[in-house]
């Protein structure tokens, strides 16, 4: 059977028998961590599974089962399995085999949950929107800004289970990063917990300073020589897209606050002191995303005003080159009328005199007109 067919029976059987077989995929591809995206694309929703110990890698004997329950019978040590948007069909038997509650197991699969944090028995059950930056060459009315995804994480006193959704946010260079450092890890499950979120937190502060740059860029437009002629549309695609960041910023500063100062079970006491650094660092993202919109704000209405004043002075032509044109008009209208007993009409210099009359009060209007820049 071929190694994709081992991870499907792995998740599609929905039983805790059909987990078996994991410890044959860890066997054939132990130095190669497939939560990598460039890795191995299997076709199934496990994208590791790893035993540690003492913050290191723990070699795998039997099958996922067996190595659940000897981690339990040690007390030493847990186990870290990462999914990546599983079925109902293949999340059964991993929901069994480590006593998920349903409403948890309801909210991993489906996905679209608020970023919150809840506590399941002796299970912590956490949801994190992830974000990213989407590049373009130059921002449009209907540029994509920011791409949102979900993970969602289930802690207990002896595993991680990671359910991931979207396809960013790849938690393989997380889990070499965490393995370099074997003492944090050591910590227990809820290690992994504040890595994730401070890796989440993390990815925020990067998508605000790009989006910055385009704030910046549509501020500078704005601002420009011809900034009425702007297109209104791209700032009202940045608040469209900060809105996206705040919906996944801002939930998340309540839970991030109870794991750092309630007491938890699964939650290490001294992780709980690194807890509050990532919830200072979401709270600096909070305040700049606050601060973005306000800007954003400030930027449309300076750009209505622009357009406002553009208008105005239009206007002011207009109404100007009408008064200039109105003498002559006026004048002619009054000759055009075909009276017989007019007197200018059979006197020699009168034609002369009319025209040299039209065209004095023509050039004063137009050179009052320009002394107050209505032209």
């Amino acid at each position: 059977m071929t190694m994709a067919g081992n991870l499907r029976k792995v998740t599609g059987l929905g039983r805790v028998g059909g987990l078996r077989g994991m410890a044959r995929l860890a066997r054939r591809r132990a130095r190669v961590d497939l939560s990598h995206p460039a890795r191995s694309p299997l076709g199934s929703s496990v994208v590791n599974c790893v035993t540690y110990r003492d913050g290191a890698r723990a070699p795998v004997g039997g099958d996922l089962v067996d190595t659940v329950e000897r981690v339990r019978k040690s007390g030493h040590g847990f186990v870290w399995l990462g999914l990546h948007e599983p079925t109902n069909e293949e999340f059964a038997g991993i929901a069994e085999l480590f006593d998920l509650h349903p409403l948890a197991v309801e909210d991993a699969v489906e996905a679209h949950q608020r970023p919150k944090v809840e506590r399941y028995d002796e299970t912590l059950f956490a949801v994190f929107k992830t974000v990213c930056y989407v590049e373009h060459e130059q921002l449009t009315a209907t540029s994509e800004v920011v791409n949102t995804g979900e993970i969602m994480v289930f802690v207990g006193e002896d595993f991680v289970v990671t359910v991931r959704h979207g396809r960013h946010g790849s938690l393989g260079p997380l889990r070499e990063d965490l393995e370099s450092d074997r003492r944090q890890l050591a910590k227990g499950p809820s290690a992994v917990l504040h890595a994730i979120a401070d890796h989440v937190v993390d990815d925020y502060l990067h998508v605000i300073d790009a989006v910055q740059a385009d704030i910046d860029q549509v501020e500078t437009d704005v601002f420009a020589e011809n900034g009425a002629r702007a297109d209104p549309g791209r700032i009202y695609q940045l608040k469209r897209e900060l809105l996206e960041l705040k919906r996944a910023v801002v939930p998340l500063g309540r839970p991030l606050l109870d794991l750092a100062g309630r007491p938890m079970r699964v939650v290490d006491p001294e992780i709980q002191a690194y807890f509050r650094d990532v919830s200072d660092h979401l709270l600096r993202a909070t305040e700049q995303i606050a601060a973005f919109d306000e800007l954003l704000n400030s930027i449309l209405q300076a750009h209505l005003a622009q357009v406002t004043v553009a208008q105005n002075a239009d206007m002011r032509k207009i109404t100007a080159w009408a008064a200039v044109i109105a003498v002559p008009t006026m004048v002619c209208g009054m000759y055009g009328m075909n009276f017989d007993h007019m007197p200018e009409l059979h006197w020699r210099f009168g034609y002369p005199l009319v025209v040299g009359v039209i065209s004095v009060v023509c050039l004063t209007l137009y050179r009052g007109f320009r002394r107050n820049g209505w032209l």
